[in-house]
């Protein structure tokens, strides 16, 4: 009778515990796709990615409508500042950010949704274990990301505020570092 009370015990316990968020890659580089279908708008990019110092350059192509366009975006967070360069025209226009630095990876105080194997199950080398985090940022904004396990890389992100409507994102083609540091300095057209 103690042993199935105990066995019982343990089972209970081990059903209960919830994973905690990991810590995603805080530097890499990859590909990133966006949409926004309310607004017809997407977006093809290669992204740099600096969690550590708050700073993001994607090299884009976006399509709002049948309008396309090319840009090199740089974003420090760390100094509050946007550098966009036209691709087609070298304009630069530099403007200060007001909306604070969101990680692509999963926030500490994300809340653990669900857990799945992404790909053909059984069989090696051809799936993924996925977890599916969401929360609420300070300014009552809410998103949802997914990110492999037990390595964090975000795959998928989902972002909702009143400002923007729901944006997602996926992540590809992932590569843990930064491979020029020098991706984070603005364009020269920027600095004239």
């Amino acid at each position: 009778m103690k042993f199935m009370l105990a066995f019982f015990a343990l089972v209970a316990f081990c059903g209960a515990q919830k994973p905690t968020p990991c810590n995603s890659p805080e530097q890499w580089e990859g590909r990133i796709y966006r949409s926004d279908k309310s607004k017809a708008f997407t977006e093809f990019g290669r992204v740099s990615y600096d969690q550590r110092n708050m700073r993001v350059r994607i090299i884009e192509e976006r399509e709002v409508g049948s309008t396309k366009d090319y840009y090199d975006t740089l974003y420090l967070h760390n100094i509050q500042r946007k550098y966009r360069l036209d691709l087609t025209t070298r304009k630069c226009n530099v403007t200060d950010l007001t909306d604070p630095f969101r990680p692509f990876g999963v926030p500490p105080f994300a809340r653990f949704l669900f857990e799945a194997e992404v790909g053909a199950a059984g069989v090696p080398g051809e799936s993924l274990v996925a977890q599916t985090w969401d929360g609420e940022f300070e300014d009552h904004s809410k998103f949802m990301i997914t990110a492999t396990y037990p390595d964090c890389v975000p795959i998928t992100s989902v972002f909702f505020s009143n400002d923007t409507g729901f944006v997602s994102s996926d992540f590809y083609d992932i590569t843990a570092g930064i491979s020029d540091p020098m991706v984070f300095i603005p364009p020269i057209e920027c600095n004239m």
